[in-house]
């Protein structure tokens, strides 16, 4: 049954035109009123849904029962990336909701090959958040993660509450999975990881470093292969 993104608020009982990116949807799949669907707004839980009119430009539904679903992460893990360059940002985000992040922050730093500012940022930071939102209708989850807008990194250091940095640096503690904490912060660096004065300026303001392993892993396989590990045995480090 097609599971549907709604940026409204849904309620049993409710007739309602989808918002235009829904109606598309249904409209691509085929569907004829009477048949079944499932959306969710977001804001918790799923709704089902039966189509009622079908037009060429708006389609209507009749929402139906609420139900209670729930396949969040026991720790919200908010996720900050130095943005990988081409598809790879694309494929970092899907992956990254599929694992459950909270919150994604793609972040400007020094060795960073994407640089984006403007409205060509604006444009990518909606482009990234209509991918959270059908990885979301794929794998079943009903609260979208927020991908925030870009930032500097050194800007965006200076207002968030310190987390976890992935390093290579001698004497970071490996990253393992263990008893769930309520939220946490991991930042990865971009292609070439981060330089040594944005490294030194996390630690600086009280950043954790933790490492994977000896191996150095690309920008886009390094944030998703701790994300799992934090996501789906828990979060401790």
């Amino acid at each position: 049954m097609p599971r549907l993104y709604c940026d409204e608020p849904l309620a049993s009982g409710a007739r309602l035109a989808l918002p235009p990116g829904a109606a598309r949807h249904v409209q691509v799949l085929r569907l004829q009123p009477g048949d079944a669907l499932t959306l969710f707004d977001g804001r918790g839980g799923e709704y089902e849904a039966v189509v009622e009119h079908m037009g060429r430009s708006e389609v209507r539904v009749e929402v139906g029962a609420h139900r209670a679903i729930e396949c969040e992460t026991r720790a919200a893990v908010h996720l900050a990336v130095g943005m990988p360059a081409n598809e790879r940002m694309d494929w970092l985000v899907e992956k990254a909701t599929e694992l459950g992040a909270a919150s994604i922050q793609p972040l400007l730093a020094e060795r960073s090959v994407l640089r984006l500012a403007g409205e060509r940022a604006q444009k990518k930071q909606a482009h990234w958040q209509g991918v959270a939102i059908a990885a979301c209708e794929q794998c079943g989850r009903n609260r979208v993660p927020i991908v925030h807008p870009v930032l500097p990194l050194r800007d965006w250091l200076q207002a968030a509450a310190p987390g976890w940095v992935l390093s290579l640096a001698a004497g970071s503690r490996p990253l393992q999975g263990g008893a769930a904490t309520p939220s946490v912060t991991l930042l990865s660096g971009p292609e070439g990881g981060l330089s040594p004065a944005e490294e030194e300026a996390a630690l600086a303001a009280g950043w954790q470093p933790v490492t994977l392993g000896p191996r150095v892993l690309r920008a886009e396989t390094a944030p998703l292969a701790a994300l799992a590990l934090l996501t789906l045995a828990g979060a401790s480090a």
